[in-house]
C-alpha cells in the first residue's frame, strides 16, 4: 500500500475499534449473575440448634455454679448461640477395673461416662452422672422450650461379649450379647422413666444406638461404643418399641445415628425393606462426619418416603485448622440444611481442651477455666439469626443460606466465603412483594467476631455485597 494512503487507513481502523468505557472491568471481575431468593419454594421448618452433652457436660457440670450458669447463658441466650436441643448420654459404664485406663489414655477422663447399674443384680445408682445431670437441669430451667434426646453409646460392660463398654474384640462384630437385649431395653427405659419422675424431663426421643454400623468400636478403646448390624438394630427396635409404648412416656424412638451418610443410607434402606421398622420410629437421625452432596440428595429422597422428622444429630470438622476449619464446617451445615433438609442440626462437643475446631468454647476441665473461641462466633452467625420456627427457602447457591420467619416479615440470609480472596455476592430479593423496612448485617472474619457492619444499599431489591476473604456474613432483612 502506498504510504500516502497508509495514515488515513490506520486512522479509520482505530475509529472502528470498540471503545472501553472508563467503568468497564475485565470479564472475570464483573458482577456475578444475581442469586434469586425464592420465598415460594419453602422447605423444612427449623426445630432448633444444639449439641450433645457428653463428654464435656459430665466435666463442666461439676464446676463452680456461677461458671456453669455463665456457660448455660452463652449456649441458650437468643442473643448468643440460641441453642434449644440437647442430647443426654445414658452412659453404659465400663468395668470398674478399667477406670483411669484405656479411655483416659485415649480421649481423656471425660470419656469415662458413668453408668447407672454396675452388675445384673446391682440396684440402680441414681446418684451417678452428677455433672451431666446438672447441665441438663440448668438447660431445662433456662430454656423452657428445650428439646431433649436420650441416647446410648454402649450397653453396660456386663451385658457385652468383651466385658468392655468400648466395643468387641473384633470391632466388626456386635458387642451386646443376645441374652441381654431385653435387659438393655429395660435399662434405657428405666433411666428415661427416672428422669421423668424425678426431674420432669420429658425426652422427646430415645436413640438406642450410636454409629452402630461403624467398625472402630473395639475392646479397650478410647470411648464407649458398640457395633450393631442392621438386623440386630431391627431386633432391638422390635423389642424396645412395645416396652416404650407401655411405659407411659411420651418419648418416641429415633435411629440410628450412623457416622456418615453412606452408613445411614445402608441402614435406612434395610429398615425400609423390612416393612415394619419405620412405623416404630418417631424420628430418623444421622451424623454427617462424611458424605457427598449426591448422598445428601439420596438421603432427602429417602426421608421424603419415610415421612418422619429428621435430625442431623451430630457432626464435626472435616479439615483445615482454625477459622478455615470453622468455615468449612459451616459449608457442611449449609449443604446439610439446603440439600438434606433436616429440621435440626447439632454439634458434637461444646468444649474441648486441646483444639479450636471441635468446640465453641476452649477450656481446662481441671482448673475450671474457659474462653470463647472463633468458632463460637462462626456458629452464632447462623444459630442466632436463623431462629426456631423459621422456614428454609430456596437460595440456589451453595454458599447462601436463607430462611423466613413464620409471619414472613423477617428474612435471614447468610453468605459464606471460604476462599482466600474477596467475593462479590449479588442477591435478588425481587420475589418478595413486601417493601423492605430495614437491613442489618453482622460479620465474622479473621478480625471480626459477629460484629455489626454497615449495610449495603438495596437498589430495586438487588443486594450487592463484597465479602472479605474467609468470612461469614448474615443479613437480617425486615419487611413492612
Amino acid at each position: 500500500m502506498s504510504k500516502h494512503y497508509l495514515f488515513p487507513f490506520l486512522l479509520l481502523l482505530v475509529l472502528l475499534l470498540p471503545v472501553k468505557a472508563k467503568g468497564d472491568v475485565p470479564s472475570d471481575r464483573q458482577e456475578p449473575q444475581p442469586t434469586v431468593i425464592d420465598p415460594e419454594k419453602r422447605y423444612q421448618q427449623l426445630e432448633g440448634w444444639g449439641s450433645s452433652l457428653c463428654w464435656w457436660a459430665a466435666q463442666v457440670g461439676n464446676w463452680e455454679e456461677s461458671k456453669v450458669d455463665s456457660i448455660v447463658e452463652l449456649l441458650t441466650s437468643p442473643d448468643k448461640l440460641n441453642m434449644n436441643i440437647f442430647r443426654y448420654n445414658i452412659g453404659g459404664g465400663d468395668d470398674p477395673s478399667h477406670i483411669d485406663g484405656h479411655m483416659v489414655k485415649g480421649k481423656g477422663k471425660r470419656a469415662e461416662m458413668e453408668g447407672f447399674k454396675d452388675s445384673p443384680t446391682a440396684p440402680y445408682n441414681w446418684n451417678a452422672d452428677k455433672g451431666q445431670r446438672t447441665l441438663l437441669l440448668k438447660l431445662k430451667e433456662k430454656r423452657p422450650d428445650a428439646v431433649f434426646e436420650a441416647f446410648s453409646n454402649s450397653a453396660p460392660y456386663w451385658m457385652t461379649y468383651s466385658g468392655c463398654a468400648a466395643g468387641h474384640k473384633d470391632p466388626k462384630k456386635d458387642n451386646l450379647k443376645p441374652e441381654y437385649y431385653e435387659a438393655f431395653c429395660d435399662y434405657l427405659l428405666e433411666v428415661c422413666k427416672h428422669y421423668k419422675s424425678a426431674y420432669q424431663i420429658d425426652f422427646k426421643t430415645l436413640e438406642p444406638f450410636n454409629e452402630p454400623l461403624s467398625d472402630y468400636w473395639y475392646a479397650l478403646g478410647s470411648q464407649e461404643g458398640c457395633h450393631f448390624d442392621p438386623e440386630t438394630q431391627m431386633t432391638i427396635i422390635r423389642m424396645l418399641y412395645p416396652k416404650l409404648k407401655a411405659s407411659g412416656l411420651n418419648t418416641v424412638l429415633s435411629a440410628s445415628d450412623e457416622t456418615n451418610l453412606q452408613h445411614f443410607l445402608i441402614t435406612q434402606k434395610k429398615f425400609q425393606e423390612a416393612g415394619d421398622i419405620w412405623d416404630k420410629l418417631g424420628q430418623l437421625n444421622t451424623h454427617t462426619y462424611s458424605g457427598t452432596n449426591e448422598q445428601r440428595h439420596e438421603v432427602r429422597q429417602l426421608m421424603q418416603q419415610a415421612g418422619k422428622p429428621f435430625w442431623q444429630s451430630e457432626t464435626g470438622p472435616s479439615g483445615g485448622s482454625g477459622l478455615e476449619s470453622n468455615l468449612l464446617l459451616t459449608q457442611k451445615l449449609f449443604d446439610d440444611m439446603r440439600i438434606m433438609r433436616p429440621q435440626a442440626w447439632l454439634d458434637w462437643q461444646i468444649m474441648e481442651e486441646w483444639n479450636n475446631e471441635w468446640c465453641v468454647l476452649r477450656g481446662n476441665f481441671k482448673t475450671q477455666e474457659y474462653h470463647i473461641i472463633k468458632n463460637f462466633y462462626v456458629r452464632m452467625q447462623i444459630t442466632r439469626f436463623f431462629k426456631q420456627g423459621y422456614t428454609f427457602i430456596e437460595s440456589n447457591n451453595d454458599q447462601i443460606l436463607a430462611a423466613l420467619s413464620p409471619d414472613g416479615k423477617h428474612l435471614a440470609v447468610a453468605l459464606l466465603n471460604t476462599t482466600d480472596n474477596s467475593r462479590t455476592f449479588s442477591v435478588d430479593l425481587s420475589r418478595f412483594h413486601r417493601q423492605i423496612a430495614t437491613i442489618k448485617a453482622w460479620r465474622t472474619s479473621a478480625d471480626e467476631d459477629c460484629q455489626t457492619i454497615p449495610t449495603e444499599k438495596v437498589k430495586k431489591k438487588l443486594l450487592s455485597y463484597n465479602s472479605p476473604a474467609k468470612s461469614l456474613t448474615t443479613f437480617v432483612i425486615k419487611f413492612r
